[in-house]
């Protein structure tokens, strides 16, 4: 491992108690130095600030000769002294030689220029911009990215679908939740300097003497009252708001002291598992278009929830709209990309450039050495790049020339030249802030709600390439790349986009090393579980929607002037007799048998309901994988169903729900 290898200057890595937790090197020759440096791409950070402590530079270095400062003509310069500490799973652990390397390879293909140069050789597209908000700008637009902007202009106040839409959602708000709108309320209101400032309790109405704010459940961060169990370390509580957990967490740590501990098993990556759910868990997808608006809104505050339990305040970029290219393969926007995909196959989701290079990789062969860290000759590849644009729309290009290396080179190239970086200019930030949070739950959780705010292109495009990757590490007995070989040759080239070395210090980029290579590493280790909606989030999403339904329900009672009714409880679809006697009507309007009477019982699964519908209809030509069955109306919009869905348990949540079997809409 690196750190039993001397590097250039004779120099050694020397372990570090001050460093143990954090994971990261520490450049002692600057240590004195005034490093503070407006961070374009991380929060300010006390980490890499120029505070006289160890941790001031967190970071791995480039080996002698490599820095990432320097071109490959100028002097080398004698490589800094470094500490670290010795654990047994960090990512410490990483030989970030490998990370250094790819940096240089990536500046002489020309998708790199050393910092102050221009990079590339004279694209059509401009380097993505980012504009720095002022103060309270954030805010506001945070405000409005989350449909609250009723919250802070009076102008909309007589908007009264706005007006109920917000009181709906402010409803279903847990107290971190709300505590995150009502601080950016009051930056908001603060930044546009008004003589009379309402006050916060006309909006967040504070609870009577008797009643609790609104909770989903009680919980720790582990799922139950003692956080300190060991036996439930690795699960995941979905059930209740990660902010609460988190708060929790926090409250306990502080009452009694606890510190972390040097060979804390955090520092590790634990075998994570979601607590099994008996109503079903709900992915990506499953959910439909207008459910996953009410998501969207929801997961924004929670995340900015979960950071600010933790104390961090991550600053958010707005990206500023720069001339990029129309048309071709490399350098064209991801929705540029797919929208051209989309006129040949309709329903594309992943570029049609990527998905090929990827299938040409895997048919030749993962087994290869060094597959994705060794690079394809760079003229060579220009060369290739060249040719894709101009023939692979037309088949023409000659795929049985394309080695190895040059194919991953490329998929590497089209990451990189993407015109916005893949993980977006507005949520870069947080990506790497979530490196702060303090233990690696924490972290996951972070992770899970930023892949649920990401575009839905840039999502299905992450989610493909993390999947290939860990095919990749799959057959690591034979090319000899492991997660952290992976996680350290691909960071660079997913978080230094277009024009970033530019934009960026030498200290930002060496404190960025291991970060950004941690967050690639558990994207990749735990993405089974990121692309996934945490139940709480479904349950507040069907509590808006009873709230919607009942609220609709009295303002047409009002308006039709009729008869005296309960405002209390929405309109109720009666239940049909079947589902009183224990059985529910399963429709199924694309297939020949159009429906059927399904018995609840204790152990009935959705997947038995599909089992037992092809049996009965042998006129069905699709696969039982293609089908899904689907949760319809009531307090959902639509929700297709895991096969390990309890129906019985499902249908006491959902009573007046419509069951109904058809093909998968993804």
């Amino acid at each position: 491992m690196s750190g039993r290898r001397r590097r250039g200057g004779g120099q050694q890595l020397v372990k570090s108690r001050s460093n143990r937790r954090t994971g990261h090197y520490t450049l002692q020759q600057n240590q004195n130095q005034n490093t503070q440096h407006g961070d374009r791409y991380g929060p300010s950070d006390p980490s890499s600030s120029s505070a006289p402590h160890p941790r001031s530079q967190p970071s791995s270095s480039p080996k002698l000769g490599s820095s990432p400062r320097q071109s490959p003509n100028s002097r080398p310069r004698p490589p800094p002294t470094y500490q670290r500490y010795n654990s047994q799973d960090s990512l410490d652990e990483l030989e970030m030689d490998d990370y250094w390397k790819e940096v240089e390879n990536i500046n002489r293909s020309g998708g790199g220029a050393p910092r102050g140069e221009g990079g590339g050789d004279g694209e059509v597209q401009e380097e993505e911009q980012q504009k720095t908000p002022e103060e309270g700008e954030q805010e506001e637009a945070w405000l409005m990215e989350a449909g609250l902007q009723r919250l802070f202009d009076d102008s909309l106040a007589a908007d009264q679908d706005q007006e109920v839409d917000s009181a709906v959602f402010l409803s279903t708000l847990t107290r971190t939740q709300a505590a995150a709108v009502e601080r950016r309320v009051q930056q908001t209101l603060r930044r546009r300097n008004r003589q009379h400032l309402p006050d916060v309790r006309d909006i967040f109405r504070p609870p009577e003497k008797n009643e609790e704010p609104h909770k989903l459940k009680g919980g720790s961060e582990n799922g139950q009252n003692d956080s300190s169990s060991a036996e439930m370390e690795t699960e995941l509580n979905v059930e209740v708001a990660f902010s609460e957990q988190a708060l929790s967490y926090r409250d306990n740590h502080q009452r009694l002291k606890v510190t972390a501990s040097p060979s804390s098993p955090d520092d590790k990556l634990p075998n994570f598992k979601l607590l099994r759910d008996k109503t079903g868990q709900t992915r990506i997808g499953d959910l439909s278009p207008l459910d996953m608006k009410k998501v969207r809104r929801l997961v924004l505050v929670e995340m900015t929830a979960l950071f600010d339990t933790a104390g961090i305040d991550v600053k958010a970029h707005k990206a500023v709209k720069v001339k990029t290219k129309e048309t071709g393969l490399f350098g064209v926007p991801l929705h540029t990309l797919l929208d051209q995909d989309q006129r040949r196959v309709s329903g594309t989701k992943v570029p049609f450039i990527l998905q090929r290079l990827i299938s040409h990789i895997e048919d030749e062969g993962l087994d290869t050495e060094g597959l994705l860290r060794i690079p394809g000759a760079a003229t060579r590849v220009k060369s290739l790049c060249q040719e894709l644009e101009s023939s692979f729309y037309d088949g023409m290009f000659q795929w049985q020339q394309l080695k190895q290396h040059d194919a991953a080179s490329l998929l590497k190239l089209f990451i990189r030249e993407l015109p916005h970086p893949l993980l977006t200019v507005e949520y870069l930030n947080a990506f790497i802030a979530v490196n702060k949070l303090p233990t690696k739950k924490q972290q996951l959780q972070a992770l899970n709600l930023l892949v649920l705010l990401l575009p839905e292109a840039n999502r299905d495009t992450l989610k493909a390439l993390v999947e290939f990757f860990q095919r990749v590490i799959d057959h690591q007995a034979k090319n000899k790349m492991t997660l952290n070989n992976v996680s350290v040759i691909m960071a660079p080239n997913i978080f230094m986009f277009k024009g970033f070395r530019s934009k960026v210090t030498e200290q930002q980029e060496f404190s960025m090393a291991t970060r950004t290579a941690n967050i690639v590493r558990l994207l990749i280790r735990y993405q089974n579980l990121l692309w996934t909606i945490p139940k709480f989030i479904v349950t507040q999403v069907r509590q808006q929607n009873m709230e919607s339904q009942r609220k609709q329900h009295k303002e047409r009672a009002v308006r039709k002037l009729l008869k005296k009714i309960t405002t209390e409880k929405p309109p109720e679809r009666p239940i049909p007799e079947e589902s009183s006697q224990g059985f529910i009507r399963v429709q199924a309007p694309q297939f020949s048998k159009i429906s059927m009477a399904v018995q609840l019982t204790e152990e009935l699964q959705a997947a038995d309901v599909l089992t037992r519908f092809i049996s009965q209809d042998s006129s069905v030509a699709v696969k039982k994988e293609e089908l899904c069955l689907y949760e319809t109306g009531g307090n959902i919009k639509e929700r297709c169903l895991d096969g390990e869905t309890y129906m019985k348990d499902l249908f006491q949540l959902n009573p007046t729900a419509e069951w109904v079997i058809k093909a998968m809409q993804r």
